[in-house]
């Protein structure tokens, strides 16, 4: 494995780790600095700010990347988000903690720098292999940031901060001291309206190859969001499941989706290629979603949870096939747009989900689930519709 990869790949790891940390001790802490203020409204206000960050701030920073390398702009990043992580540590006010947060939003923008980097030094036949691996660290480390962060915050409320502020401190030595750099920087002049990261979804959109397969990533996210959304719900309403079991129930799905990225991603789309990749999990998504919507035993969730990972190798292949579709002098600024989608994804989907959810709990439960089922065909004629570019063009 090259020495980039390795470190992106354990920056990443350290990085949603970091990340995860943050989420058990989130409403305690709002608690205590907001008194009397409507934790529920403020929870989700700190959520949205972080997606909404990310969504701005991707373009930017993939742009930076591509202007004056990647390596710069990720140890600019990294040093920013480990100083922001120390000021929240001991920030006494809530309007400290939402500047924080919004600041932490813009520095995790740099997944889009991260991912042009593994497309810098990937050839286009590895690529989905490594996006594979890419997904299972963010899979690892969210499953190991909420427990640390649980376990810290019993002890002291803030604790999780400092520790987010340590990792973030040594993925910047990683990165200075390892990391070599993926593509130099430009030398020519730019003007600072191309920093406009609606310019970028702007760019993104005109391209007539590049617009479906934006359309699906898009989609595909959208659809991801149903079961951060409504897993805890459902089974609390239709197996009747205490904490635990919906904690056990997560960790399964995250085991397995992880392995599934690090070790099925590469194989399929090597032998079947992207297209069916993307086919191929698909099928077994809305297979695993058909079926949960009509479970009546709780044993059910973890059973499915090989099923669901198997459904995730799509989602690196399409990445693999959008990458093909622009020049290497364009990685940095694609990867920001993706990186923007899912942004959107994570803002309006929980809204979109939490509503199907509510308005048909009463009815039947399981409707959430075959509405998925219903997106997810209706992506279909997309998927069938992409014309795979010969390995010998380089798209313009």
């Amino acid at each position: 494995m090259p020495k980039g990869l390795l470190v992106i790949l354990v920056a990443v790891t350290l990085d949603s780790v970091g990340i995860g940390l943050v989420f058990p001790i989130l409403p305690e802490l709002l608690r205590e600095v907001a008194h009397e203020s409507n934790i529920a409204v403020l929870y989700g206000g700190f959520l949205s700010l972080y997606a909404l960050m990310q969504f701005v701030f991707a373009p930017v920073l993939g742009m930076l990347s591509d202007r004056f390398g990647r390596r710069p702009v990720l140890l600019v990043s990294l040093a920013g988000a480990a100083i922001d992580y120390l000021v929240l540590a001991f920030a006494p006010q809530l309007w400290m903690l939402v500047l924080g947060r919004a600041i932490a939003g813009i520095t995790s923008a740099n997944i889009a720098v991260a991912t042009a980097y593994i497309a810098d030094i990937s050839p286009e036949e590895t690529r989905a292999q490594r996006f594979g691996y890419l997904n299972a660290c963010f899979g690892i480390g969210f499953i190991l940031g909420p427990v640390i962060g649980g376990l810290l915050g019993e002890y002291w409320i803030r604790s999780p901060f400092l520790l987010a502020a340590v990792f973030n401190a040594v993925n910047f030595a990683l990165a200075l001291f390892i990391l070599p750099e993926s593509r130099p920087g430009e030398k020519k002049r730019h003007e600072l309206s191309e920093l406009n990261p609606f310019k970028s979804i702007h760019w993104a959109l005109s391209l007539r190859m590049l617009l479906p397969l934006v359309g699906l990533w898009l989609a595909f996210n959208f659809l991801g969001q149903v079961y951060g959304t409504t897993w805890v719900l459902f089974a609390e309403d239709r197996f009747d499941f205490s904490p635990l079991m919906i904690g056990l129930s997560l960790a399964s799905f995250g085991v397995f989706h992880a392995a599934a990225q690090a070790f099925l991603t590469g194989p399929v789309a090597a032998r079947f290629g992207e297209q069916r990749a993307l086919l191929i999990g698909m099928a077994f998504e809305t297979t695993a979603c058909v079926v949960l919507a009509f479970a009546t035993h709780g044993w059910i969730l973890f059973a499915l949870a090989p099923l669901f990972a198997l459904g995730g190798v799509g989602i690196p292949a399409l990445q693999s096939l959008l990458t093909r579709q622009v020049g290497e002098d364009k990685q940095g600024q694609l990867q920001g747009v993706l990186a923007s989608m899912v942004s959107i994804a994570s803002i309006f989907g929980p809204l979109f989900y939490s509503a199907i959810y509510f308005s048909t709990r009463d009815t039947w439960s399981g409707t959430v689930w075959m509405v998925t089922v219903a997106i997810y065909l209706c992506c279909l004629p997309i998927i069938l519709s992409i014309r795979v570019p010969r390995p010998e063009t380089t798209p313009a």
